[in-house]
């Protein structure tokens, strides 16, 4: 659709051209589907972020004001095909090159599959989940990526998952996670304990050790009712604002590298489109905690 245009209100997602020169932030589609577990038009959600974007402002409000787009150098570099060996491959190498020129990758996707490239692209030491699903799941699909990063030798010990929800999961994959001595944090430890003492939590795990930190968001972690364009998300999970203070805090620490936002099925949301545009906004809260970093060096 068409937005109205004022000059003394810049929209989100008007990123300038790629350039082979030192970049803040980059962002990159990633449209991985073909392996999900549930039947999902996921292909099609970057395309839909990159849409919603520029329904917001990429302006804090402070005091004092502080424009995100005029601050940061950003850019959109594309798509990647990422679904399959050779998608995984594609991507891994891409993120390896664009990690070496920005300070943070956003990888778009498509599925929870593409965290394991993402992952192994960034040489991530440590990996936050937030998420409401362990992912620890045998063969290769979105249900997987954990286990496969585990088994391909990331140390277990420094990976955290925030949001584990009950009846989402079952009781061998639960005793998994504990046999490899991940540290899980509950949708409902989150509340219990709030928002700023899991995120120390976490960074403090994650980031115990060489390698930077991957953050991976699935927005299947929030309740239904403010994403409904998941297919695995559940009455009762995370309210948006619940989710984007974490992304901001994680974001916010210099050794996150690498963030995926991932499970949004663009062609399944509500018709008011707030899973897309709740995406969308984790792409802005991960630019504010760039600036976060860089405003206190």
């Amino acid at each position: 659709m068409a937005f109205s245009h004022d000059d003394l209100w810049p929209r989100a997602g008007d990123w300038p051209v790629p350039s082979d020169e030192e970049m803040d932030a980059v962002l990159l589609g990633a449209p991985a589907f073909r392996t999900s577990l549930s039947p999902t038009g996921a292909h099609a959600t970057p395309a839909a972020v990159r849409a919603a974007l520029r329904r917001f402002s990429p302006t804090l409000i402070g005091p004092p004001p502080v424009d995100l787009g005029a601050l940061l150098r950003i850019a959109d570099v594309g798509d990647v095909d990422a679904d399959g060996p050779a998608g995984e491959a594609a991507l891994r190498e891409r993120v390896r090159t664009l990690a070496a020129q920005a300070a943070l990758v956003i990888a778009l996707g498509g599925d929870n599959s593409i965290t394991y490239a993402v992952t192994q692209g960034a040489d991530a030491g440590g990996l936050i989940t937030l998420d409401a699903h362990f992912d620890l799941r045998d063969g290769v699909s979105n249900g997987s990526p954990v286990r496969r990063l585990v088994d391909d030798g990331l140390d277990s010990a420094r990976i955290v998952q925030v949001g584990i929800a009950d009846f989402a999961n079952s009781a061998a994959y639960a005793r998994r996670a504990a046999d490899l001595g991940i540290t899980v944090i509950t949708v409902d430890d989150v509340r219990r304990r709030g928002l700023a003492d899991v995120a120390a939590e976490a960074l403090a795990v994650a980031g115990a050790g060489e390698g930077g930190i991957h953050l991976d968001i699935d927005v299947d972690v929030c309740d239904r009712a403010v994403a409904p364009g998941c297919p695995a998300s559940v009455p009762g999970g995370l309210q948006a604002w619940e989710l984007r203070a974490l992304v901001r805090a994680v974001s916010g620490d210099p050794r996150v590298r690498t963030a995926d936002i991932v499970e949004v099925d663009a062609t399944a949301d509500a018709p008011d489109g707030r899973t897309v545009r709740l995406a969308a906004l984790c792409v802005l809260e991960l630019l504010a905690g760039l600036h976060t970093r860089k405003a206190t060096i």
